[in-house]
């Protein structure tokens, strides 16, 4: 999760959010090398008392800076399009969740399950125990099994919401009458944290979300006791 004067990213707990790392450190390099050069040009040229007719007046130079902007608008583009296509796929998912947004609290729905469901409220900074971390706690973990495709059903029952989980590179709109869906792999165990992530309303920063993935076999044992509690 993050931590305090964090700079970059989270660490990446699923193939896509790897790749949109990857994908943030190319673009940063081409920002970094294009602002480097366009600074040191403006300071060469305050700095310079000397002129050369054939720099003002050069076809080559102004065929040169529209061809190498458009050439690195490729160079960002392609990246980025083959991450949209890996972000869209949906094959075969191993198990749904719908999560449904309310205010001010998520409701889940494992629909492989006959009945198994449950709220997730946020647990109040009075009632955490010591390791637990304030506003980012809530009182049901969603619990999936790691290495499995997960496809999770996003919707909302009143306002705009928007499940949001940085680490595993998913952010979906929950809006009211729609169904939207997202999928991920989560590759490792661990917690990972959330929080609605579209302004909807007075309580919207008190929605977070929690991901605890765990190996298969945990998985199965921990939803036998929620059907059986049910």
């Amino acid at each position: 999760m993050a931590h305090p004067s964090q700079l970059g990213l989270q660490d990446a707990a699923s193939p896509v959010m790897e790749e949109l790392l990857h994908f943030h450190d190319h673009t940063m390099m081409i920002m970094t090398s294009i602002g480097t050069l366009v600074t040191y040009a403006m300071v060469m040229a305050v700095l310079s008392n000397l002129t050369d007719k054939y720099i003002l007046e050069s076809h080559q130079i102004e065929t040169m800076w529209t061809i190498v902007p458009a050439m690195v608008l490729v160079v960002i583009a392609l990246p980025s399009l083959r991450i949209l296509y890996i972000m869209d796929e949906i094959n075969d998912p191993h198990l749904t969740v719908k999560a449904m947004g309310h205010q001010w609290y998520w409701s889940y729905e494992y629909t492989d399950y006959e009945d198994l469901t449950f709220d997730a409220y946020m647990i109040p900074t009075q009632d955490l125990t010591p390791g637990q971390f304030r506003l980012l706690e809530t009182d049901h973990r969603v619990v999936l099994p790691m290495q499995s495709p997960i496809r999770v059903l996003v919707s909302a029952e009143d306002v705009l919401h928007s499940w949001s989980v940085p680490a595993l590179g998913v952010k979906m709109d929950a809006v009211p009458g729609r169904l939207n869906q997202t999928s991920f792999i989560a590759s490792r165990p661990g917690v990972f944290y959330g929080q609605c992530s579209e302004i909807c309303g007075a309580n919207h920063s008190f929605m977070p979300i929690v991901v605890e993935t765990v190996p298969l076999e945990h998985f199965e044992s921990w939803s036998s006791l929620m059907l059986e509690d049910a």
